[in-house]
C-alpha cells in the first residue's frame, strides 16, 4: 500500500516536472527565436543581472546597469547564488546618458520597463540610442500572470502620461505602498514604515504594471504625442511575460495635443508579425 502510494506521488511529481520543464523550454525557445530573427550587429542589454539574453551569431552586446556588481549584490541579496553580468557601463537604464545617440543596432530591455518610474521617458531614451532601423527587444511581465502584480491594478494610460509630463515624484510613495501591500503582503499596520524604508533605499520595485494590450497602447500614444520613433514589428505572449519587437523609424511628426484616449488595439494580436 505504501509502495503504491509512493509510486503515485512520484508519478504526480514527474508529470508536474514535465509540464514545468516544457513551459520553461518554450519560454527560452520563443526568446531565442525572436533574438535570432531580429538581433544583429552591436547593441546593448540594459539590466541583465543574472539572466542575459542568449544572442545569435552576428550579435554582440555590451551591458548597462545602474550599479557595479558589488553594489548590485548588496542591493539584491536574493541573487547571491547567481552569477551576475558585469556592466560595461554604469548608468541609469532609463536615461542612458553615457550612450551616444544613433549608435546601437539593438537595445535589449527584458523585465526592466516595469521598474522604470517614467516608462515613456525610458522608451524615448532607448529609441534615441538606436540607429535608424535598429531594434528594441523588450520583455515585460504580464500583470495577470505575475505573483507580484496579480492583485495590483493595471497602470492606466493617464497615469503613465502624467508620470512622464509632470514627473514620477508625485506617485512614487504610492507605488511603494502598493508594492508593500500587494506584492510582499505586509500587514496594514506595517505598510507605511516598510514602504518608507524601501523608498529610502531606492529599492527597485515594479512601479507600473502592464498587459500586452496596455503596453502597446502606451507605445502608440507615445508615438503620437511625443514622437517616439518606434514601430512594432512583432509581439508574443510568452508564459508569464510578453515580448515586443520594435524597429526605429525616421522622425515622427508629433500630433496636435488632444484629449487622452486609449487606442483601439484589436489588430495587436498575439504572435503578430509585420
Amino acid at each position: 500500500m505504501r509502495t503504491a502510494l509512493r509510486r503515485k506521488v512520484r508519478r504526480a511529481k514527474d508529470a508536474t516536472r514535465r509540464v514545468v520543464f516544457a513551459s520553461e523550454r518554450r519560454h527560452v525557445a520563443v526568446r531565442r527565436h525572436l533574438a535570432g530573427r531580429y538581433l544583429k550587429g552591436d547593441g546593448l542589454e540594459v539590466g541583465a543581472l543574472h539572466l542575459p539574453l542568449a544572442l545569435p551569431r552576428g550579435a554582440r552586446a555590451r551591458y548597462v546597469d545602474r550599479m557595479n556588481v558589488a553594489d548590485l549584490r548588496a542591493h539584491y541579496p536574493e541573487l547571491d547564488e547567481y552569477e551576475l553580468v558585469t556592466p560595461d557601463f554604469v548608468d541609469d537604464g532609463e536615461a542612458l546618458t553615457s550612450v551616444p545617440s544613433d549608435s546601437m543596432d539593438f537595445v535589449i530591455v527584458n523585465h526592466l520597463i516595469e521598474h522604470c518610474q517614467d516608462p515613456i521617458g525610458a522608451l524615448l531614451s532607448h529609441a534615441r540610442v538606436l540607429r535608424e532601423g535598429g531594434v528594441l527587444y523588450l520583455a515585460a511581465p504580464d500583470r495577470r500572470r505575475t505573483d507580484f502584480d496579480r492583485e495590483r491594478e493595471e497602470t492606466s494610460l493617464e497615469h503613465l502620461l502624467r508620470d512622464h509630463e509632470e514627473g514620477p515624484e508625485g506617485s512614487r510613495t504610492k507605488h511603494y505602498e502598493e508594492w508593500t501591500r500587494f506584492a510582499i503582503k505586509v500587514a496594514d499596520a506595517g505598510i507605511p514604515e516598510h514602504a518608507a524604508a524601501l523608498e529610502q533605499q531606492d529599492y527597485s520595485i515594479h512601479f507600473h504594471t502592464f498587459t500586452l494590450t496596455s503596453f502597446l497602447a502606451m507605445m502608440l500614444r507615445a508615438r503620437e504625442a511625443y514622437g517616439l520613433p518606434l514601430e512594432v514589428v512583432a509581439t508574443e505572449n510568452n508564459n508569464h511575460e510578453f515580448i515586443v519587437i520594435a524597429r526605429k523609424t525616421a522622425d515622427v511628426v508629433v500630433a496636435v495635443p488632444q484629449a487622452v484616449q486609449v487606442p483601439d488595439l484589436a489588430l495587436a494580436t498575439n504572435g503578430h508579425v509585420a
